[in-house]
């Protein structure tokens, strides 16, 4: 894996108003949170009767486009397997950290035998990109 394909950085916000505010950019560019009541991980682990230990903060933050989503995956259900879209936020050493996994056109390639999808994907990733740095 390519270290650019990791995209990390850190916001003052505690993780769960880094959601709220990431949640609010999402829905003025139409896109929303997938899994808004279950991206609380520590939630999530006890709901299951999992203990987590104290001061677990992780959320994980599925991003979607229901309607590019849709035709997406209308299209060329294999393109499936590459699009769930995660921010993980999380806290380490009082600091509100901030990750994103994307993948290079070519990588897509090698996955989905597709002409269009690559350079779609690669388009929405450099759009979540941005839209984590306006919700920092």
């Amino acid at each position: 894996m390519k270290k650019d394909q990791v995209f990390a950085t850190q916001t003052g916000k505690s993780p769960a108003d880094f959601a709220r505010s990431l949640g609010a950019v999402l829905q003025k560019n139409g896109f929303i949170i997938n899994n808004a009541s279950t991206m609380d991980m520590a939630q999530a682990f006890q709901a299951h009767g999992a203990a987590v230990t104290p001061g677990f903060d992780l959320h994980m933050i599925q991003v979607c486009k229901p309607d590019k989503a849709a035709k997406s995956l209308s299209g060329n259900p294999e393109r499936a397997i590459l699009m769930p879209k995660f921010v993980m936020v999380f806290s380490r050493d009082g600091q509100t950290q901030i990750r994103f996994l994307s993948y290079s056109e070519e990588d897509v390639r090698a996955v989905v035998e597709d002409e269009v999808f690559p350079g779609s994907l690669a388009e929405t990733y450099a759009r979540i990109r941005s839209m984590i740095d306006e919700a920092r």
